[in-house]
């Protein structure tokens, strides 16, 4: 069934549990991860960041393949444009049929977040589709120039999400995104989260969740994060399951690839702890 994500994180944040927000690159790994939650019988957010958008993945290819599978599905799945960087792409995708949009103005201005999030959160409520923003910056891995992490205070997000009226906020307590250098795992700010997660009642994200240590992704969801981004692991995993196969042919490739992303969801559900909805 097709859903925004408001009755699924209260579950989670009573639960202390997260659900896992899985990026796709295509229609067949949409169809991938669908199939995982189907088959654990457990939530999900498939998330279509716009980044990524592009030759092999449309917004509209999302939206009508996202939501056909997300209709026929007997479990709550949430279809999900991850950093919207402006307006008018997250108004697009609420109009496409999305149920939930992620504005990052992050990179702004308090100020200027605020608003613009605001902007959102009045166009996005009329069609009853969840609104995530994010304040503090989680650094990405795969930019050279992006190496300063922005940690999230307990007083910006408690004020950003009073004012802003967003349904879910993205924090930067410690995770980048992409592969971490030399492969090491991040030291996580259990004790930001926690002041932030006392500070506001808003359900709480984690950006850059691949390669932050089961032990760390545990925590964060036992801990106030209802939501955790998986991007890199999903793919990584499916081209070592490709180096592991012995594919001679398209769909013997096809099958590993599927096999690596499928196999990498299912753990990431283990670790997140994801109880039925």
């Amino acid at each position: 069934m097709l859903v925004n994500s408001k009755e699924l994180f209260k579950k989670a944040q009573a639960g202390n549990y997260a659900i896992p927000s899985a990026n796709v690159l295509d229609v067949e790994s949409i169809k991938y991860h669908i199939q995982v939650a189907e088959e654990l019988g457990l939530p999900l957010i498939v998330g279509v960041a716009e980044a990524h958008l592009g030759d092999n993945l449309t917004l509209e290819d999302a939206a009508l393949i996202g939501k056909k599978y997300a209709e026929e599905a007997s479990v709550p799945i949430v279809l999900h444009l991850d950093h919207g960087m402006s307006i008018e792409t997250c108004k697009k995708a609420i109009d496409l049929g999305f149920t939930s949009v992620m504005i990052d103005a992050s990179m702004k201005s308090f100020e200027e977040n605020v608003e613009t999030t605001k902007v959102v959160v009045e166009y996005a409520k009329a069609n009853d589709v969840s609104v995530e923003a994010e304040i503090g910056h989680v650094a990405s891995n795969f930019d050279v120039n992006d190496t300063d992490a922005q940690y999230t205070s307990a007083e910006e997000a408690k004020k950003f999400a009073m004012e802003s009226g967003c349904d879910s906020l993205a924090i930067s307590i410690g995770t980048a995104h992409g592969v971490y250098k030399a492969k090491a795992i991040p030291e996580i700010s259990f004790k930001r989260l926690h002041e932030i997660h006392t500070a506001t009642d808003v359900p709480l994200v984690l950006h850059g969740g691949s390669g932050s240590g089961d032990d760390n992704l545990k925590k964060c969801a036992q801990e106030g994060i209802s939501k955790v981004n998986i991007y890199t692991d999903l793919y990584l995993a499916a081209m070592e399951s490709v180096k592991k196969s012995d594919a001679q042919d398209y769909l013997a490739l096809r099958t590993a690839l599927k096999t690596g992303i499928q196999d990498c969801l299912k753990h990431y559900y283990s670790v997140f702890e994801t109880k039925q909805a």
